[in-house]
């Protein structure tokens, strides 16, 4: 698909191109003139944006001065506003039990990882088989599942001891809804009060969604506990503790996130927990209970090092490793980071009236790492590594360096595969692709700057109007930052930002993604010329608004009444200076080992290989089968199948891996030429054979089309016209379609 050719051979290649694209660049510039040298896309990738080349645009400028930000502390910070912090703290923290004691409490919220893979149950084992101690308890409540491998009754709260090799039912309570944030305040206020230990953990174990789906799904109601239901959970018992939880842990998908260690902080020393979705057996409780035996004297830092080493090793050897991430944050110095974030912020913030500076950036943001997907068949977290974004706004900002040192001092150790191998383990949320007022909202109830919350409101702003941002002006979103329990109260909740209610983005929900994205404009429409080849050159605010371009191969069926669509493609060439685009499609494609095609959407491109998901049917269920392409090797890798985000909004718990036997079913997204229905296609059953290559090939003989797609910075997209092309043999011609 994307042949990454060596220098060497790329410029070989440029005469080629320029040869038979002069009907199309005769048009930009003068003959006389030396064409620009070509630069072959990476999805946007460090390709910015030279100040040197910005020219005057009024489009997308603000002539009006924008109103202040309300100050959140006193004074300024290079003409930032200081980010003020307050938290509730205890004049002096004692420790609630005995020397060497430990209490880890778990909300097991068993969901169908419990009622259809015994999962839960499987933790359980593993806490049971940890080295006898009297100094260490296992504390777990139990819910939110339909059934239960264990002798536990799903329509009860159980309440669980394990404790010296044995497991005693020692409370139930009538069956509450897991996702509420009631229910975990009466089980942790029941669990301080009858284990109390010099040190005591609490893990959330379940599905998790990152910071604005929150974790623990109950599997009855759809429910899940948001960070700020953890909040005041937390804040409903802070005066019954004496002292800081140890650790707080998260046992489920994408909750390393900064907005949840900024929520931790008041309540915790250390957070552990993934960026990315965890494999369904999750954490080692064993060896968590074996360490704990052994050293009952370890803090949070100590413990936590040993809970990611397992998980890690865990994950490597169910061979989930290359894919996974678990990090260890010191919360006592999240204050820092946040401060250094929101001064980072701000200069992002002063930048962002600069059309250069906006799209050089926000494409910078859309190529960082990102965690649980973000594609158009798995779904959209839209949780963003906080290091890439960091890095992405680096050449516009003082603070660039300050935050990362920040976040560097956070995250006191980090496990990643070698996918994710420069995740800085704190993620944070983006808009990679706007989900509607309700996500903006509750972002809104977490940001940790205004200066950031006004660059996510400016995306969802364009996305909403076209990438037209001449209307937009700066939001005074009020006070943020104030992680005390000040404003919270048990009737009426928080209240942060009294200036606006909840409808504030209210604009958003009537948007969607068109296909014909006004932000993408050109100085030379998409071209067919004579001699075949097909083409464009964005304009200046085109270029501006473009965040990558790929191209979109479709196959047309035998009968020739639908359209097939096989993904997208990145083997063109794109000038990022001067937005000239040309084809460079050779015809290949993966497929599985029977011939058959796979529809193929990007993930994530690495140094050496890219990661793709394809939409299938495994033994009769939908899922996403996702595969590596080893470019520099020149093999493809099957990963496993994923299920993506659940409409719960609950994230899919792990890649699973195939089984010899297991029946697969390309799907295809496809859509009636006549009547412009869009619906799947199937393709046949093939039988997975245990071996985990599958192929990159020519495209059978047939009548195809050809679009550009251009992705705009605010998440729209530009569809261009069709052409098409038909292969016979070695032979690949395009031709005009209609």
């Amino acid at each position: 698909m994307k042949l990454k050719r060596a220098a060497a051979l790329l410029l070989a290649l440029m005469c080629l191109i320029f040869c038979s694209c002069d009907d199309i660049w005769s048009e930009v510039w003068d003959t006389e003139e030396t064409v620009p040298a070509w630069n072959q896309t990476h999805n946007g990738q460090g390709l910015g944006l030279p100040q040197s080349a910005v020219k005057p645009s009024d489009n997308g400028q603000h002539d009006q001065t924008a109103p202040p930000l309300t100050p959140t502390g006193n004074g300024t910070a290079n003409g930032a506003d200081v980010l003020q912090i307050n938290r509730r703290t205890r004049e002096k923290n004692a420790p609630m039990g005995p020397d060497g004691t430990w209490t880890i409490f778990v909300y097991l919220c068993g969901t169908d990882l419990e009622t259809d893979y015994q999962m839960a149950s499987f933790d359980l084992d593993e806490m049971l088989q940890a080295t006898n101690s009297e100094q260490v308890r296992f504390v777990i409540q139990t819910g939110g599942t339909q059934s239960w491998y264990y002798d536990i009754d799903p329509d009860k709260n159980m309440r669980l001891l394990v404790e010296d090799g044995s497991l005693w039912i020692v409370d139930e309570q009538p069956a509450a809804d897991m996702g509420s944030s009631d229910t975990l305040v009466d089980f942790l206020r029941w669990g301080i009060r009858e284990y109390p230990a010099a040190k005591m953990g609490l893990i959330l174990w379940n599905h998790g969604s990152g910071s604005i789906g929150g974790v623990c799904f109950d599997e009855f109601t759809d429910n899940s506990l948001s960070l700020r239901d953890i909040d005041a959970a937390l804040y409903s018992i802070f005066d019954e503790m004496t002292d800081q939880f140890e650790f707080i842990g998260f046992d489920a998908c994408l909750m390393s996130t900064v907005e949840t260690a900024a929520i931790l902080a008041t309540h915790a020393r250390y957070m552990v927990a993934s960026e990315e979705i965890e494999p369904g057996y999750g954490w080692d409780y064993t060896a968590i209970g074996n360490y704990l035996a052994e050293k009952p004297n370890a803090d949070g830092g100590q413990l936590g090092k040993v809970i990611c080493d397992s998980y890690y090793a865990a994950c490597e050897d169910i061979g989930s490793a290359d894919s996974s991430t678990i990090a260890l944050t010191d919360l006592s110095r999240i204050d820092t980071l946040l401060k250094d974030f929101h001064n980072y912020a701000y200069d992002l913030h002063e930048k962002m009236n600069d059309p250069a500076a906006l799209s050089a950036i926000t494409r910078a943001i859309m190529n960082a790492d990102n965690f649980g997907g973000n594609n158009r068949t798995e779904g959209y977290t839209n949780m963003v590594d906080l290091s890439g974004l960091i890095r992405a706004g680096a050449d516009y900002s003082d603070h660039a360096d300050d935050a990362v040192k920040a976040l560097n001092d956070a995250v006191i150790y980090v496990r990643n595969g070698m996918v994710h191998k420069q995740a800085g383990g704190l993620a944070v949320y983006y808009p990679l692709q706007v989900q509607g007022s309700k996500e903006l909202s509750i972002f809104r109830d977490i940001c940790i700057s205004t200066y950031y919350l006004d660059l996510v409101d400016k995306i969802a702003y364009g996305y909403a109007n076209g990438g037209d941002l001449s209307g937009y002006e700066t939001t005074d979103f009020g006070v943020i930052g104030d992680w005390s329990d000040s404003g919270y109260t048990e009737d009426n909740g928080y209240y942060f930002f009294e200036d606006e209610g909840y409808d504030y983005w209210d604009y958003v929900d009537d948007a969607y993604q068109t296909g014909e994205s006004s932000a993408i404009t050109f100085d030379v429409e998409p071209y067919l010329d004579e001699d075949g080849s097909y083409g464009f050159v964005l304009s200046e605010e085109g270029l501006y608004n473009t965040a990558s371009v790929q191209s979109s191969v479709f196959l047309i069926s035998e009968d020739g009444e639908d359209i097939i669509e096989l993904g997208l493609s990145s083997d063109i060439y794109f000038d990022w200076e001067t937005g000239i685009c040309c084809d460079n499609f050779d015809g290949s494609w993966f497929c599985l080992p029977d011939g058959q095609l796979l529809a193929a959407y990007l993930i994530s491109e690495e140094p050496g290989y890219d990661i793709f998901t394809s939409p299938i049917m495994l033994n009769g269920e939908e899922t996403n089968l996702r595969f590596l392409w080893d470019y520099e090797e020149g093999m493809v890798e099957i990963l496993g199948v994923w299920d993506g985000m659940e409409e719960s909004g609950a994230a899919g718990r792990e890649i699973t891996w195939l089984l010899e036997g297991d029946e697969i079913l390309p799907l295809y997204y496809a859509y009636a030429i006549e009547s412009d229905d869009e619906y799947y296609y199937y393709g046949e059953e093939y039988y997975f054979d245990g071996d985990p290559e599958i192929w990159f090939d020519d495209l059978p003989d047939g009548e195809y089309l050809y679009a550009f797609c251009i992705d705009d910075i605010f998440g729209d997209y530009y569809l261009t016209d069709y052409v098409g092309f038909t292969i016979d043999g070695d032979t690949i011609w395009f031709d005009a379609y209609d």
